[in-house]
């Protein structure tokens, strides 16, 4: 039993497809946490922002058993702005879970344990949150790691090869992963428009880098569209 004060601020804790990543397809148990820094304008889960309710980390570790799947993914909001965050991804290694963690680049990656796949996103120029980025952990990524750029137009997709390059991110990782934006406020009429022409222009221009980058939509959308519990 873990110590009483080991609590994290929970939005939600369900099962469904993984939806992005080198896991995706694959039954997840998703633990949201509550919570973020950022506020990035095409943000899909901003109802994690705030609201949750505590739990203690054995409470939480007892609905991940009885979802009954063997991988688990921490998510956000930002999962690593609560401290806590580190003792249960510690305790779900331990348990034997394949355990991946799903974080804005935001925050210090160092802490986390070895045994996470940590899913490591760089904010790109029109998430309007690029100065937000913590450069050094892109210096401590891994072979066992992933990173995750969300492409709105083609200045991004320059942008983030440059920063590939920089890092030398296709040296230390298969996992190179680019998305579309999914979605943006329908207020922000200045902003890229993402429908499936930049889609399109996505899956191309990766084809014409000749780079080995994954392009990947999230699946769960495609099923699911953007409820939350998917």
């Amino acid at each position: 039993m873990l110590a009483s004060d080991a609590t994290l601020r929970i939005t939600e804790i369900f099962s469904s497809l993984q939806g992005e990543s080198s896991y995706a397809g694959l039954p997840t148990t998703f633990v949201r946490l509550t919570g973020c820094p950022l506020r990035c304008v095409y943000c899909d889960s901003a109802y994690a922002f705030s609201g949750g309710e505590l739990f203690e980390l054995d409470a939480i570790e007892q609905q991940v058993f009885a979802l009954k799947n063997t991988h688990v993914c921490i998510t956000g909001g930002e999962p690593l702005a609560q401290p806590n965050c580190h003792r249960l991804l510690r305790s779900l290694c331990d348990k034997n879970y394949k355990v991946s963690l799903e974080t804005s680049g935001a925050i210090n990656i160092g802490e986390v344990d070895s045994r996470v796949r940590r899913i490591v996103d760089v904010k790109t120029p029109s998430s309007q949150e690029a100065d937000k980025n913590h450069w050094n952990n892109l210096d401590l990524i891994t072979s066992g790691d992933e990173i995750k750029f969300v492409v709105g137009d083609k200045e991004d997709f320059d942008w983030s090869i440059g920063v590939l390059n920089k890092y030398r991110l296709f040296e230390k990782t298969a996992h190179i992963n680019f998305s579309p934006v999914f979605s943006l406020p329908e207020e922000d009429l200045n902003a890229t428009a993402v429908t499936s022409e930049v889609k399109n222009k996505l899956a191309q221009w990766i084809l014409d880098s000749g780079l080995p980058i994954r392009f990947q939509l999230q699946l769960h959308k495609l099923l699911w569209g953007d409820q939350p519990g998917h």
